[in-house]
């Protein structure tokens, strides 16, 4: 573990922190601490910067109530940038937008800027906001077992095509059966972190092996 001490502040004694979303890791912000408010982010497992314009502690959310969890504090090599990973209560950007970073200077023409969190809150958008033709808002339309009988559907068609040793084929019906998941998820009431977490208590590995002993 590295110690405060051993990290390297800036003139004005400051150290730039990247808060990364623990779950989905996108970028949230970019902020300053100081030796003081690094010490009480870790004591409090809350993020708490240093407020250059303002000249004076910040700790974030206990105006807003968008506190920052904390679950880890990385430094890179040269130990003077700092990488935060969070489980946010809300939004972390001041403009209400999960991320601060929501503004495009350049785009290649190929880049696509997906993810699971961007994937669910789409199809979650299909049952809250209905769109007519839409194949998602259908499938909310006709409730739980007709998702369910998707999610029967695919799991098979990902059994086919592994059992074929077809990887093209496997690999696009892993997709659609993620998908339906997703919409199980989101028709259950079951969210992306719910599962991330659920993960992380876990040894998997460890634990199937010891079944496997066991037997």
């Amino acid at each position: 573990m590295i110690k405060i001490e051993e990290l390297k502040f800036n003139d004005q004694g400051l150290i730039p922190a990247i808060v990364i979303d623990a779950v989905s890791n996108k970028v949230l912000m970019l902020a300053y601490m100081n030796k003081e408010s690094l010490s009480i982010s870790i004591e409090k497992k809350l993020t708490c910067f240093w407020s250059r314009s303002r000249n004076a502690l910040w700790l974030k959310g206990e105006t807003s109530g968008n506190y920052q969890h904390i679950l880890a504090i990385k430094t890179d090599c040269d130990k003077d940038t700092l990488l935060i990973y969070v489980k946010a209560d809300g939004p972390a950007c001041h403009l209400g937008t999960n991320s601060c970073f929501e503004y495009p200077i350049y785009e290649d023409e190929g880049f696509k800027d997906f993810s699971y969190h961007g994937l669910y809150e789409l199809i979650e958008g299909r049952k809250t906001n209905v769109k007519e033709g839409s194949y998602t808002s259908y499938l909310f339309d006709k409730g739980l077992d007709k998702i369910l009988k998707k999610v029967g559907e695919e799991s098979t068609e990902v059994i086919i095509a592994a059992k074929a040793e077809d990887k093209k084929e496997t690999i696009y019906e892993i997709a659609d059966l993620a998908y339906h998941v997703m919409v199980l998820m989101i028709e259950a009431g079951i969210s992306l972190d719910d599962i991330y977490y659920e993960l992380a208590s876990r040894h998997v590995i460890d634990k199937k092996v010891k079944q496997e002993k066991m037997t």
